[in-house]
């Protein structure tokens, strides 16, 4: 799986689930009007793109982000993926 389709997926789940989570994600021109507050990367072996972005959530929150965008994903037998947050 290439990075556009990952991170089409990684949208359009986040899409579905919106306001289940503290941190949302958002897309770039979300983020367009907000300031960086840092980024954060996960990585593992054998993850959907489901639990990715939930590994990608958790982390959002523990660093009291509002918000996150994913800035880069990759898929196949291991996965990583860094997004930038916003506060």
């Amino acid at each position: 799986m290439n990075v556009k389709t990952t991170i089409a997926t990684l949208s359009v789940l986040s899409a579905l689930s919106f306001g289940a989570f503290a941190a949302d994600s958002i897309n770039a021109e979300q983020a367009a009007n907000l300031q960086s507050a840092g980024t954060i990367s996960v990585s593992g072996v054998g993850g959907s793109p489901m639990d990715i972005r939930q590994q990608l959530n958790d982390k959002a929150d523990q660093q009291g982000a509002k918000a996150y965008r994913v800035i880069e994903a990759n898929t196949g037998d291991s996965y990583h993926a860094t997004a930038e947050l916003y506060k």
